[in-house]
């Protein structure tokens, strides 16, 4: 990356931390991601021919040295802090996407929420709301 990132860049990297914090990031995950961008209007004006790209930028820096904390800070740096709230919610978007939530998900979206500085009261709302939307009759 040789780029500041953009605020849709950003986005996508807490989706695609969400998603790779298990060592594994499965095909519903991914497809997840991919609904997101094409209907979410955050994601407006943003081209989903470079989702893979911006994808493979994150995964990238991950693998790095200290590459969660580079990409939470790099995360936090770029995006305005009145969509820091809409960042944890696809973050637990993603992590909810298979239907079960592992303790690396759990231990992720902490990090986020710590590092965004959210208050556990908001992060519960949209915790409680990706139960809703996932439940099945």
């Amino acid at each position: 990356m040789n780029h500041p990132l953009t605020t849709h860049e950003a986005l996508i990297y807490v989706m695609v931390m969400a998603s790779a914090v298990d060592r594994t990031m499965n095909d519903r995950e991914l497809g997840r991601i991919g609904e997101l961008v094409q209907v979410l209007p955050v994601f407006k004006g943003f081209d989903e021919d470079n989702l893979i790209a911006v994808s493979r930028d994150c995964a990238k820096l991950l693998a790095g040295p200290e590459g969660l904390d580079i990409v939470l800070e790099t995360v936090r740096d770029t995006l305005p802090a009145r969509l820091y709230d809409t960042a944890y919610a696809l973050a637990v978007e993603v992590a909810s996407a298979d239907l079960s939530v592992k303790a690396e998900e759990l231990r992720l979206l902490s990090l986020v929420r710590d590092r965004l500085g959210l208050d556990k009261l908001t992060c519960a709302a949209i915790e409680r709301s990706a139960i809703a939307r996932h439940r099945k009759s």
